[in-house]
């Protein structure tokens, strides 16, 4: 199975994630399947690989609780159910 997750990367206190696809049994670190995103709350800035992300959803992959969150904010969901029509 297939989850989209944070992955940390970044400094010490300053940390910034990517939101990559990654097999469910793969830890924090590991080997991604694609990098379909980026994160940084400190600076609130957030970029999205909408089409990979699409993809990646439409194939059953299962977002973690703060990456949905974060893409319930950019309006994925939406354009999700406008290529389901």
């Amino acid at each position: 199975m297939v989850k989209l997750r944070l992955k940390r990367c970044g400094r010490k206190q300053r940390a910034v994630y990517r939101i990559v696809a990654i097999d469910v049994r793969s830890r924090r670190e590991g080997r991604d399947l694609r990098k379909v995103g980026f994160y940084d709350p400190i600076n609130n800035q957030t970029y999205l690989n909408v089409p990979a992300i699409l993809f990646f959803l439409e194939k059953g992959a299962q977002p973690t609780r703060t990456v949905y969150n974060i893409l319930k904010k950019a309006d994925v969901f939406k354009e999700l159910s406008f290529n389901q029509m």
